[in-house]
């Protein structure tokens, strides 16, 4: 079969050749069921129904791997899908630079390899169970459509990692893969194992962000597994990266929507103070401070993700050869790091300083530079949209030790400029860095529905043009009666 393109002779799509891997397709025929009742149980509330405009993978060919069409989401056809494979292809770093990379897992390297799948695996589920409430507040059917897109996209890269697991880990796999469907977000006695995986999406401004900073996360990840010289696992990752840059596309977008409305509605009303909260609130749109605050609380809780700074573990799986750097073959070393270092921020007499660590155990603080030069880009092209219109003010990153619960910061009290602040003074001024009660209040009273076609919220933007070069009328979603 030629692997650009799906299969779709059983029930699960897939370019693996599963029809003629019969234990691993009974295998996941049989954890089929289970996954369609979370599915049921915890994915959009009240839209199984819904006809959605859904993009599905038909080929993993760049050039053309997508079809659009109406379909139900519980008839979505979640699949298996892997990049085609690179002949010959060698892992690029840590101990076995040079090697063939493996087609099977290597048994010195199992239990590290499986977790590394079940974390990433256990995200999955975990965004469509924060997001399941959000249609029925969405500000257009162009948006409920992208939020569903979203998450059957993020219920396909659960199938990719159970496939892993399924394949090559045999029962442990089993038992794991069962395990994904147990855990829920938020869930006090089996939550999620990520922190940012447990929080609430109470609104869409938080949906929007989440997508732009936890899926942008989502996605520096992906690309170190990418690397990985377990080449199972980097076809899957390679591919899932293909979806994952729509997730970001409705994040940075729906964010520069809301601050195109609210520059927009402050031009039209004479305001030029974007200080003037109460103003700009009762034009119905957010006033960009609170977007500041949003900001800086999703950038923070996404840091996290990174674990800390200096690390044994993401040392020992480059080492292994399991997980690499972010675009590791583009960089310019010996990809081995025995004698490298790398700056990392630490807290030293009382002062946060730059200081040189061996780089091999300065993997985690890498990928967090990488991370943060990737989302300062998409602020510089929030930014522009504020300088357009004429509006006298700048969207800023936090700095890396602000609301920190991981890592060297994790004790530390930071403000967003980098001042280290005793207790008193961060809980003095906390309110004007982080989102309050009021804000979120208010976020969630613009929160109407609004559902004919063509039509958007108060608070955001029409998208400059639409899905699959769709009119600005058309029907995304078609809501069952």
């Amino acid at each position: 079969m030629d692997i650009q393109h799906v299969d779709y002779t059983t029930l699960i799509p897939n370019n693996v050749n599963l029809a003629e891997d019969r234990q691993v397709l009974r295998a996941l025929e049989n954890w089929h069921p289970g996954y369609i009742d979370w599915w049921m149980d915890m994915g959009p509330e009240g839209f199984q129904q819904a006809l959605v405009y859904l993009r599905t993978a038909v080929s993993v060919d760049p050039k053309g791997w997508a079809k659009f069409d109406y379909v139900k989401m519980p008839d979505y056809r979640w699949g298996i899908l892997l990049a085609p494979k690179e002949e010959n292809r060698t892992i690029a770093f840590g101990r076995h630079r040079g090697e063939p990379a493996w087609q099977d897992v290597p048994g010195e390297y199992r239990a590290m390899l499986r977790r590394l799948v079940v974390i990433q695996g256990d995200t999955e589920p975990a965004s469509v169970e924060q997001q399941r409430h959000l249609g029925h507040t969405a500000p257009s059917l162009y948006d409920l459509r992208n939020v569903f897109q979203v998450n059957v996209e993020e219920g396909r890269h659960l199938w990719a990692m159970v496939y892993l697991l399924q394949k090559y880990f045999g029962r442990d796999g089993r038992e794991e893969a069962a395990e994904l469907l147990q855990r829920r977000s938020g869930d006090a006695d089996k939550p999620r194992m990520l922190g940012a995986f447990n929080e609430a999406t109470p609104d869409w401004l938080s949906f929007h962000m989440f997508t732009f900073f936890t899926d942008r996360d989502g996605k520096m990840q992906l690309e170190s597994l990418a690397q990985s010289g377990f080449d199972p696992l980097s076809r899957t990752c390679r591919f899932m990266l293909t979806e994952e840059a729509h997730h970001m596309f409705v994040g940075e977008t729906g964010v520069g929507r809301t601050i195109q409305r609210t520059c927009e509605a402050m031009k039209a009303a004479g305001i030029e103070d974007p200080n003037d909260i109460d103003k700009i609130r009762g034009l119905g749109v957010i006033d960009l401070p609170t977007m500041q605050r949003k900001l800086n609380l999703h950038y923070s809780l996404s840091l996290d993700l990174f674990g800390s700074e200096v690390s044994t573990n993401a040392a020992n799986t480059f080492t292994a050869g399991l997980k690499g750097r972010f675009q590791e073959t583009k960089i310019q070393d010996d990809h081995r790091l025995e004698n490298a270092t790398y700056p990392v921020l630490k807290l030293v007499g009382g002062e946060i300083k730059r200081v040189d660590e061996p780089a091999l155990t300065a993997i985690n603080m890498r990928l967090r530079d990488d991370y943060t030069a990737d989302c300062q880009r998409g602020l510089d092209r929030w930014n522009k949209i504020v300088e357009r219109i004429g509006v006298a003010f700048r969207f800023e990153l936090p700095h890396v030790g602000f609301h920190r619960r991981i890592g060297e910061f994790k004790n530390v009290k930071v403000t967003p400029t980098g001042q280290i602040v005793d207790e008193v003074g961060w809980k003095r001024d906390r309110d004007k860095w982080l989102p309050t009660s009021d804000d979120g209040d208010f976020i969630v009273s613009l929160m109407k529905p609004v559902t004919e076609p063509g039509k958007f919220a108060s608070w955001i933007a029409p998208p400059r043009v639409g899905i699959d070069n769709k009119p600005g009328d058309f029907e995304y979603v078609k809501i069952a009666a």
